[in-house]
């Protein structure tokens, strides 16, 4: 893929790309969410299998997946699902190496939390790991805080749960 850059860019380029809904065993979101496992893999030694993730997860209304394309190439995902009445979680962000830096990330990460507010949802968790230090990075800069996992037998060595509360209907 061919990222755009223009005189005085130094990078900072920010692109908007078409984000859409794709059910989760679409092949593109298995293609990325396959690359994702590949990558906490390198990092870690192991990782979550994202086919042990339920595809009805992100089956509407409670649920959304979405993909992220730059024209025609699929170049980032997520999704977020209903843990509770007012509690959301975002799982399975990518944006692939090349369409990082961007602002994909965030773009999706936004859509995702206008979503789960849009369900009720006033707070939201998430999950990553210490190593993965840009994910870190566009967390905190969205607002999202260290918190006590939420999930059980993590490894705080490794794990780091995120969390997010906002009121109204829109989390910013």
């Amino acid at each position: 893929m061919n990222m755009p850059t223009g005189p005085g860019s130094q990078g900072a380029i920010r692109l908007r790309p078409s984000v859409s809904s794709a059910p989760y065993d679409h092949p593109d979101a298995r293609r990325l969410t396959q690359a994702l496992h590949a990558e906490q893999h390198t990092l870690y030694g192991f990782a979550d299998d994202p086919d042990a993730t339920p595809e009805a997860d992100f089956d509407s209304p409670a649920g959304l997946f979405l993909i992220a394309r730059v024209g025609d190439e699929a170049v980032g995902c997520g999704g977020v699902r209903l843990l509770g009445e007012h509690t959301a979680e975002i799982k399975r962000m990518y944006v692939s190496g090349v369409a990082r830096g961007h602002g994909i990330g965030r773009y999706l990460l936004e859509h995702l939390e206008q979503h789960a507010a849009s369900r009720g949802a006033t707070r939201i968790m998430l999950e990553t790991g210490r190593r993965n230090t840009a994910a870190l990075a566009l967390y905190h800069r969205a607002g999202y805080l260290l918190c006590p996992s939420y999930v059980a037998g993590r490894d705080p060595r490794v794990n780091r749960a995120l969390t997010k509360v906002f009121g109204g209907s829109s989390p910013r």
